[in-house]
């Protein structure tokens, strides 16, 4: 599997226009997971989560997702700061 993290800042009061977003669910992605900060609640962290590399990479260059990220960009200060990388371990409670 693969995936990325990014933190984000919003705007003041863009919270629940985030909320409110629909997001498409391209091929091979698994999961996604927003986290609000307890200290910060205007930071969010992202957790993507997709089926390999290669499906990642075809949605981060897609038409869709770019238009996607043009909208949750006018919800943000600033650009997310993104950390892609390879999951390597997955454990889920029984």
């Amino acid at each position: 599997m693969y995936g990325t993290i990014a933190r984000m800042k919003t705007k003041h009061g863009a919270l629940q226009a985030l909320r409110n977003m629909e997001s498409h669910q391209p091929k091979g992605m698994v999961a996604t997971y927003v986290y609000r900060m307890d200290q910060n609640p205007e930071e969010l962290w992202m957790a993507v989560v997709f089926e390999s590399k290669e499906a990642y990479r075809a949605n981060a260059d897609s038409p869709e997702q770019n238009k996607e990220f043009l909208l949750l960009m006018e919800n943000l200060v600033e650009e997310p700061v993104w950390h892609d990388g390879e999951i390597i371990l997955e454990s889920k409670a029984r």
